[in-house]
């Protein structure tokens, strides 16, 4: 539940990353060169429609570092910040109780989306976050809503990649 009467949550993923080693996930995986690109330009893309944030909160797995990096060298937000509680399998509904103003989450599926559900009373599984993808919710009095679900291609004329 936010602190005030209205806040907005942005739910960011981080982007591409090189691939899992043995089929397991590793913390330090970083973005590749064309996550990397694709990312910058979800990021500006999202800055030039008017999105600002207050603060930022990344995973502190690197790839969704990275991904809050961008965001910030893209204006996106002017601090960020690093929370154990937005890696995987983290405990994200923990966040929500200082939800204030317009807050960005950086990090990882489907834990994003299954938030987004928790928040909307949808089941488990219904939002699917695709990489460098966002979702952006209102709480007004209480409830929220889905504002916006967005996958890279709709924010960008070109991937590139």
């Amino acid at each position: 539940m936010p602190a005030s009467n209205s806040a907005e949550l942005v739910l960011l993923r981080h982007g591409i990353a090189e691939p899992r080693q043995a089929g397991r996930d590793h913390p330090d995986r970083p973005l590749t060169a064309a996550g990397r690109q694709r990312t910058q330009m979800v990021m500006a893309a999202l800055v030039r429609r008017g999105l600002r944030l207050d603060r930022l909160l990344s995973s502190p797995y690197r790839r969704a570092r990275q991904t809050a990096e961008l965001a910030l060298e893209a204006g996106l937000a002017s601090g960020l910040a690093v929370d154990e509680r937005l890696k995987p399998g983290g405990a994200l509904e923990t966040l929500l109780s200082s939800v204030d103003g317009r807050l960005g989450l950086v990090g990882h599926e489907p834990d994003l989306g299954d938030l987004a559900c928790m928040l909307l009373g949808c089941p488990p599984g219904g939002l699917l976050l695709k990489k460098a993808g966002v979702i952006q919710l209102h709480c007004s009095a209480g409830q929220w809503q889905l504002q916006t679900l967005l996958r890279p291609a709709l924010l960008i004329d070109d991937l590139g990649c």
